[in-house]
């Protein structure tokens, strides 16, 4: 209920921008083109996680961008996860660099999970809901996508929050597994991890790690896509 609440709230009340606070409009053009994933780069980070995937982010997560994340993942903006799905969108159409032989198979979006007591505490789950646009994105792009939520915490984890890039490898490892019937929901497409955002990469290290535990993606390695990167990764983005 809370869910369908907010989402009736933000599409009838007035409101100012979540980026830049414009008067009564959800996102001005200038906010909407900063998250049009048109600028989406690889991000690199220093230091690595092991088993980190290529990751490509749509923006860094500074300004605007940052102000509507927080906006959808925390204050239940749910209309947002339109433009942050074109952003997502962008970061995983980054990933195909200059071959389109991978796209001719079905692209499955893998939403990192979150833990059941967050999506309880926020009414909804951020990363899933900005997931289902980004696939409606691509569809519309010409590219055959669907989201496959087939990743799941198979033991509590602490909140990430404030913990450093070495406590954060440590409380995730192991963390995740394969859903029963992974193998069947994502044969012989191309697997994209999707996250709302990377700051150390421990989170989508641990799920690169998880989908090739259970053998999913015929064993390609799997490629990771966000809608934005910390300022300390985006240095280093090409």
């Amino acid at each position: 209920m809370r869910g369908w609440w907010q989402e009736l709230a933000g599409l009838v009340l007035p409101v100012d921008c979540a980026g830049c606070g414009a008067a009564r409009v959800l996102l001005c053009a200038g906010c909407r083109e900063a998250l049009s994933g048109a600028g989406a780069v690889r991000a690199r980070l220093f230091p690595r996680p092991e088993g980190l995937p290529v990751v490509h982010a749509a923006a860094a997560y500074e300004g605007p961008v940052r102000a509507v994340l927080l906006a959808h993942k925390e204050r239940g903006a749910l209309p947002l996860a339109g433009a942050l799905g074109a952003a997502l969108a962008g970061a995983v159409l980054a990933g195909r660099g200059g071959s389109g032989g991978p796209w001719e198979r079905e692209v499955v979006l893998v939403p990192v999970p979150s833990a059941w007591r967050q999506v309880r505490a926020r009414g909804h789950d951020p990363t899933r809901r900005i997931a289902l646009a980004a696939a409606g994105r691509l569809r519309r792009a010409g590219v055959p996508a669907r989201v496959a939520p087939v990743l799941r915490l198979r033991r509590a984890v602490r909140d990430q929050a404030g913990l450093g890039a070495r406590q954060r490898r440590e409380n995730l490892a192991g963390a995740l597994e394969a859903c029963p019937g992974a193998a069947r929901l994502t044969d012989g497409a191309v697997l994209v991890l999707v996250d709302d955002l990377i700051t150390t990469g421990a989170t989508l290290a641990e799920a690169a790690r998880a989908v090739r535990a259970a053998g999913l993606g015929q064993g390609a390695a799997p490629r990771a896509a966000v809608v934005a990167a910390t300022r300390t990764d985006q240095k280093s983005c090409e």
